[in-house]
């Protein structure tokens, strides 16, 4: 297998290329729109043909890319079943893998940051989103968000993973880059370390984290698979800064 972690700093999101080296066919889990370009160019410098592009959820705080890398590549659209998006080419269900040459991707739903959510495991690794970060977890207050939910997801569900199994999560704000199940149940500050689901609970309900400052462009636009808004603010163009640069249609 090919595997790159790509990382946009605007949005401290972790991008994943996935390549099956016996077919030169790949995936991009999380693409982000303002790293389409350095994305297409790692695809050509590993010499891949992208197949699939995959989101996580409905992002909050970036644009995907994959309606975009749909125009320039020909690559089909997969997203949660549950999400019922009509741009999407593929619908996600958990218990049918997404199977792409010799890589299969296990589709978990894992709701809870949204209701939609879904994580993927590949063999030893798990693509997390945001339902389970590195020393923490994706908030749970807005579409749909519920805590019970993700604390459900998290044990029920990637807490049941062999403890090697490593986690690569939709974010971090710390430059770091993979844990794994094991370090998270004994580490994690707010799901981990015998956390008890009313101890998660009011862990979620006290954060008092800021309203998003993108989720009201970002939400519509990624309903659409990757559309950028033509009234975006000026202080926050750069979100969407290479679409504005490249010749739409």
């Amino acid at each position: 297998m090919i595997f790159k972690q790509l990382f946009d700093p605007l949005s401290s999101t972790y991008t994943y290329l996935l390549g099956c080296e016996s077919t030169g066919e790949a995936m991009l889990i999380d693409p982000v729109i303002a790293t389409l370009e350095r994305d297409l160019a790692e695809l050509d410098k590993l010499g891949l043909k992208l197949a699939y592009s995959v989101d996580t959820h409905i992002h909050a705080d970036h644009i995907t890319s994959a309606r975009e890398l749909k125009r320039r590549t020909g690559s089909r659209i997969a997203n949660p079943g549950v999400d019922h998006l009509p741009c999407a080419d593929v619908h996600l269900e958990e218990g049918k893998d997404l199977t792409l040459g010799s890589l299969n991707l296990q589709a978990l739903h894992t709701p809870g940051h949204t209701d939609g959510h879904f994580a993927y495991r590949l063999g030893d690794r798990v693509f997390t989103g945001d339902a389970l970060l590195i020393d923490g977890c994706g908030r749970t207050d807005f579409q749909n968000g519920n805590a019970a939910d993700l604390y459900r997801s998290i044990h029920g569900k990637l807490f049941t993973l062999p403890d090697e199994t490593l986690v690569y999560p939709g974010h971090d704000y710390q430059q770091r880059q993979v844990s794994s199940i094991g370090q998270e149940k004994l580490r994690n500050p707010r799901v981990g370390m015998d956390k008890t689901q009313a101890d998660f609970e009011a862990i979620m309900a006290n954060l008092n984290l800021p309203y998003p400052k993108f989720i009201d462009y970002a939400v519509p636009g990624n309903r659409q698979c990757g559309v950028c808004p033509t009234d975006l603010p000026e202080q926050l163009e750069q979100y969407c800064g290479r679409m504005t640069e490249s010749v739409q249609g």
